[in-house]
C-alpha cells in the first residue's frame, strides 16, 4: 500500500523532537543514521550521556568543518565531538555495556515497525542489498527501552509503520515510541496512539500514509506547540 507525499519535519527536527523526551542522567545509545543527529541536542537543564557502539561514552554534537578530527567518529562513521569527561574504549566493551543492561534507551532507525512494536531494521530481503545487522539486535535485546526515529514512508510512499512486518525481524515487541517526520506515535496495548502531529498534517492524511490502524489521543497536540 502506498500513501501520498507529506513532507512534515526534516531530519534535524525529528532528532530535536526525540531529544526532548530524554530524561536527566539517561545513558542513550544512538543507532546508525538518523538517530546520530540526536547528539546535536541536549534538553536545557539535563545531562544526557550519549553512547556509540563503536566505543564512545559522552558523544557530543557534530563538529564544525574546521574542527573535524578523523579519529573521532560514531557508529555511522561520521565525525563527532566529545563532551568533558567522555571516554573512548574498545567496541567489545561498548557491547558489554549494551548486553549488561547498562543502556537506558536505544534510539534506532527502522525499515518497518509493526503495530505490536516489532522492529525490522537490518534486511529487506533484497539480495542486491547486503543485510547489516550491526549492533541492532544486541541493542533491541539489551537496552531498557527502544525508540525508533525514521521517515514515515519510503521514498516511494510505502508506509514503514505496518500491521505486521514483512521484513526479517530484529526483535519482537520492543518499540514503545516512534518519531517520524509526520508524527509521534506510542505503541500501547490498545494499539498505535498518535500523541503529536507535524504542522500541517491532518489525522486522515496521516492514516492514509500508515499501514496500520491509528488512534488519535484525546490530548494530542502539534509538534513544537
Amino acid at each position: 500500500m502506498k500513501g501520498f507525499a507529506l513532507k512534515g519535519l526534516d531530519r534535524e527536527a525529528i532528532a530535536r523532537r526525540a531529544a526532548k523526551d530524554l530524561w536527566d542522567g539517561a545513558v542513550v545509545n544512538l543507532g546508525i543514521g538518523l538517530p546520530t543527529l540526536v547528539a546535536n541536542y541536549v534538553p536545557a537543564g539535563r545531562e544526557i550521556v550519549y553512547h556509540s557502539e563503536n566505543g564512545v561514552l559522552g558523544v557530543g554534537p557534530s563538529p564544525l568543518a574546521n574542527d573535524v578530527d578523523p579519529d573521532l567518529i560514531n557508529a555511522s562513521k561520521t565525525p563527532i565531538t566529545l563532551v568533558p569527561g567522555a571516554s573512548i574504549f574498545h567496541h567489545t566493551d561498548a557491547f558489554v555495556m549494551i548486553r549488561g543492561g547498562h543502556i537506558d534507551l536505544a534510539l534506532l532507525g527502522a525499515m518497518q515497525v509493526s503495530a505490536a512494536g516489532d522492529l525490522a531494521n537490518w534486511s529487506t530481503g533484497d539480495e542486491k542489498m547486503p543485510p547489516a545487522v550491526g549492533g541492532a539486535m544486541d541493542l533491541a535485546a539489551g537496552a531498557k527501552g527502544v525508540y525508533v526515529l525514521m521517515e514515515h514512508t519510503t521514498k516511494d510512499g510505502v508506509p514503514k509503520i505496518v500491521e505486521a512486518c514483512t521484513y526479517p525481524l530484529t526483535a519482537a515487541r520492543v518499540v514503545t515510541r516512534i518519531f517520524t517526520n509526520l508524527a509521534v506515535i506510542d505503541v500501547t496495548k490498545d494499539g498505535l496512539v498518535v500523541r503529536e502531529m507535524a504542522p500541517g498534517v491532518e489525522f486522515g492524511a496521516l492514516s492514509a500514509n500508515t499501514g496500520a490502524k491509528l488512534h488519535l489521543a484525546s490530548d494530542w497536540r502539534q509538534i513544537g506547540a
